[in-house]
């Protein structure tokens, strides 16, 4: 049986995300076992990242400054704006290297089931940025789910006193998904959604 050190380490890793007891046992066996080339690297980094993570003041994404090298880059467009639900969706879009306008976290999406209330997103940033005049065209990129939906709706009405284009990202079936395994939702998404060829 492991000491209680290595048992409280295992409990920690076990809170990560998809992880359960048996993986996080399975990690930290591996890190132990490869102290020196991962371990100590491992600690050495994460502590790095705790003391010099900010949150950015512009757009709510994780970075070293604030505001982060996105929002700080002038090869950016700023009269694109991207709306994603979290950090981890800033950063899905980024490694498709595609989208080269600027991004505004909202922390969430509106859900009365969880009781998230508008006032509890970064809701009331997004329209200041949107009042200054720079931005043109807002993207939502929010979950194809009936809360994303709500949110997305509910933000199409607070941008309705401004001059911009309001888009969403297209759903559907994904490329190479074969429509046996896809749900009701997604089949109806994309028939609503189809085009001419």
């Amino acid at each position: 049986m492991a000491g209680t050190e290595i048992e409280k380490l295992i409990k920690l890793v076990a809170k990560l995300p998809s992880l359960g007891t048996r993986s996080a046992r399975r990690i930290v066996l591996q890190l132990i076992k490869k102290k020196e080339g991962l371990f100590v690297p491992l600690i050495e980094s994460m502590q790095e990242v705790a003391e010099h993570i900010k949150i950015c003041e512009i757009c709510g994404n994780f970075d070293t400054t604030s505001p982060c090298s996105i929002c700080s880059s002038h090869n950016r467009d700023d009269s694109i704006l991207c709306v994603v639900q979290d950090v981890a969706d800033l950063w899905a879009m980024e490694r498709v290297s595609f989208f080269k306008g600027k991004y505004h976290v909202l922390g969430g999406i509106l859900s009365a089931l969880d009781g998230v209330v508008p006032e509890d997103l970064n809701i009331e940033p997004l329209i200041s940025r949107i009042a200054s005049g720079n931005v043109k065209e807002v993207i939502l990129a929010l979950p194809a789910t009936v809360d994303g939906q709500i949110t997305a709706h509910y933000l199409v009405s607070r941008l309705k006193e401004f001059d911009v284009k309001v888009t969403t990202l297209a759903q559907g079936i994904p490329m190479g998904a074969e429509l046996d395994y896809m749900d009701e939702g997604t089949i109806q998404l994309a028939l609503n959604s189809r085009k001419t060829m």
